[in-house]
C-alpha cells in the first residue's frame, strides 16, 4: 500500500514539474496552444503506457501545462503583442502599459488576478457540483434551452458595444438626417455584423479538410482561424504603430488581494458560467463582468469605467504621439488617468482565464463533457468516472491538487519570466521581434495545417484588422466559434425532418 501511495505521488510529481515547462513554451511561444500539447499527448499515449508510465500521469502533465499557460499567456500578450483567443481583450491594456512603462506591474497583477481566479473558483466547483449533479440535475434542463442562452448571451456581448458610428451617407440622405451621425444603433449594427461576418467565416473554415504536410495529429483550422484574427492582426497594428518603447520600471510587486476579491470573485462565477457553456471563452465572461460593472456602477450613481478600454483606435495616433505620451506619463509620480483602469481590466482578464481553465475541468467531472481540447483529451485517453455520490472520485482530487501546486508555482515564475522577456526587449528591437513572432506563428499553421491553413491564416487577419479601424470590439471576433455552434444546436432542436 505504501508503495502504492509513494509510486502515485512520485509520478504526481514528475508530471508537476513536467506539466509547468510545457506550460512556460505553451504560455510564451504565441500560437501554440495548451490544446496542442494534449492532442499530441493523446496520440503518444499508447506508447508511453507500453513505456511502464501511466495515464493518470499523461493526464497530469495536461492539466498542470494547461494551469501553467493561463498565468503566463499574459506576458507575450503584454511584453510581445501576441496574445491568443483568451487574453486577446488584455492587448490594449497591456500595450498601454507597456508605453507607459509599467509593463512589470501589468505582469504582477495579472499574477494576483490569475491566483485569485484560481483559488476562488475552487467553492465554486461545489457550488457547481450541487446544481448539475444528480441532486439539482440542472444540466438537462439547460441542455434543452442550450441554442436560446447562447443567443441570449451572444445578443448581450452585442448590446454592450458603446461605439457610436455614421450612418452611411445614403441613409442619411433618405432619412433627412433622422439616422445621422454618431449613432450607438449604427455602432451595435456594425457590431452584429462583424459578428456575422466572423460566424460565416468559422463556418467555413470548420467545413475545410485540413492536413499536417508532416503529419502532426489532429490536424485543425481552428489554430490558424484564431492566430489570424487575434494574433497576426494585433502584432500588425503594433509593427505599424510603435517602432520604440520607454525604459520599463522595475516593479513586480504582487497588489493588495483585498480590493481585488470582490471583482475577481465575480469573475471567477462568470467563467464557471462560461465553463459550461460550449463555444464561450474568457473573453465574453471578461466584457460580461465589465458590463455588470457598468450596471452596478450606474446603480450606484456612477458612471462605471466604460468599455473604451477595448476600443481605443491606436491607429488614430501616430507613433510619435504615442511615444509622447508614453514618455510623459512613464516620468510623472503617479498613475496617468486609465493605468489602473487597465491594472483591474488585466486582472480580472487573468482571473477569468484561469477560472475557466479549473471549471472546466470540475465539468469534465461533474456532467462528463468536454470544454476545451485539454479535457476533451482527458475524456478520450481514458474513460472519465463522473462524479455522482458525495465524495469526489480519487482521479478529480489528484488533477485538482496538480491544477492548484502549479498555479502556485506559476506565480513567482512570472517575475523571472517577465524579467527574461524584458531582456529581450531590451537587446532585439520591437519591430524586430514582432516579425519573428509572426514568422513563427506562420511557420506552426504551416507544419500543422499546410497550405490550406496559411490561406485560413490570411483571411482571418483581413478580417481580425477591422474591429480597431471601425472601433469595435475585436472580441466580437468569438463569433467564428458561437455562431457555428448555434446553427448546430438551433438544427438540432428543430430540423426534425432533417433539411440541415
Amino acid at each position: 500500500m505504501l508503495e502504492l501511495y509513494l509510486s502515485t505521488l512520485s509520478w504526481s510529481l514528475a508530471a508537476l514539474i513536467i506539466g509547468i515547462l510545457l506550460g512556460t513554451l505553451t504560455g510564451l511561444i504565441p500560437g501554440f496552444h495548451v490544446n496542442n500539447v494534449a492532442l499530441i499527448l493523446l496520440a503518444l499515449s499508447p506508447a508511453l503506457l507500453e513505456l511502464g508510465i501511466p495515464l493518470y500521469a499523461v493526464a497530469a502533465i495536461i492539466v498542470s501545462t494547461g494551469t501553467v499557460h493561463t498565468f503566463l499567456n499574459y506576458i507575450p500578450s503584454a511584453l510581445i503583442g501576441a496574445p491568443d483567443g483568451d487574453t486577446a481583450l488584455s492587448l490594449l491594456p497591456g500595450h498601454r502599459m507597456l508605453l507607459t512603462g509599467h509593463a512589470t506591474r501589468g505582469v504582477a497583477w495579472s499574477a494576483r488576478g490569475s491566483q485569485l481566479g484560481m483559488l476562488l473558483s475552487l467553492p465554486l466547483i461545489i457550488v457547481a457540483r450541487v446544481a448539475f449533479g444528480p441532486e439539482l440535475g440542472l444540466y438537462d434542463g439547460l441542455r434543452s434551452i442550450l441554442p436560446f442562452v447562447l443567443l441570449t448571451i451572444s445578443l448581450l456581448l452585442l448590446a454592450t458595444e458603446t461605439t457610436r458610428l455614421d450612418w452611411p451617407d445614403p441613409i442619411q440622405r433618405m432619412t433627412r438626417g433622422y439616422l445621422g451621425e454618431s449613432s450607438r444603433i449604427a455602432g451595435f449594427l456594425t457590431a452584429t455584423a462583424f459578428f456575422l461576418l466572423a460566424g460565416m467565416y468559422g463556418w467555413a473554415v470548420f467545413e475545410l479538410p485540413a492536413t499536417s504536410p508532416v503529419g502532426m495529429p489532429d490536424a485543425s483550422l481552428l489554430l490558424p482561424s484564431l492566430a489570424g484574427l487575434f494574433g497576426i492582426a494585433n502584432l500588425l497594428d503594433i509593427y505599424t504603430t510603435t517602432s520604440h518603447l520607454p525604459p520599463q520600471r522595475e516593479n513586480w510587486t504582487l497588489p493588495d488581494a483585498k480590493p481585488l476579491i470582490s471583482p475577481c470573485f465575480w469573475s471567477s462565477v462568470a467563467g464557471a458560467c462560461m465553463g459550461v457553456l460550449p463555444g464561450m471563452t474568457a473573453s465574453q465572461a471578461t466584457v460580461l463582468v465589465m458590463g455588470g460593472r457598468n450596471v452596478s456602477a450606474r446603480l450606484k450613481g456612477g458612471t462605471g469605467p466604460g468599455m473604451d478600454w477595448e476600443t481605443r483606435k491606436l491607429i488614430d495616433m501616430s507613433d510619435d504621439e504615442l511615444l509622447a505620451i508614453a514618455l510623459e506619463e512613464a516620468e510623472g509620480d503617479g498613475e496617468g488617468p486609465q493605468t489602473r483602469q487597465d491594472l483591474e481590466i488585466i486582472a480580472i482578464l487573468s482571473a477569468v482565464n484561469t477560472a475557466v481553465t479549473v471549471m472546466v475541468l470540475g465539468f469534465l467531472y461533474i456532467i462528463g463533457r468536454s470544454r476545451s481540447g485539454a479535457t476533451l483529451a482527458l475524456k478520450m485517453m481514458y474513460p472519465v468516472e463522473t462524479w455522482s455520490a458525495v465524495e469526489p472520485t480519487s482521479d478529480f482530487i489528484r488533477l485538482l491538487t496538480i491544477t492548484v501546486a502549479a498555479g502556485l508555482v506559476a506565480v513567482p515564475m512570472m517575475r523571472h519570466v517577465g524579467k527574461a522577456v524584458l531582456r529581450l526587449h531590451a537587446t532585439i528591437p520591437l519591430g524586430h521581434m514582432v516579425l519573428g513572432v509572426i514568422v513563427f506563428v506562420t511557420a506552426l499553421v504551416w507544419f500543422s495545417t499546410g497550405w490550406i491553413g496559411i490561406g485560413v491564416l490570411i483571411v482571418g487577419t483581413f478580417i481580425g484588422l477591422l474591429p480597431p479601424r471601425i472601433g469595435i470590439r475585436r472580441s466580437h471576433a468569438m463569433g467564428i466559434i458561437l455562431v457555428p455552434i448555434m446553427i448546430y444546436t438551433f438544427a438540432q432542436r428543430f430540423d426534425s425532418f432533417g433539411f440541415i
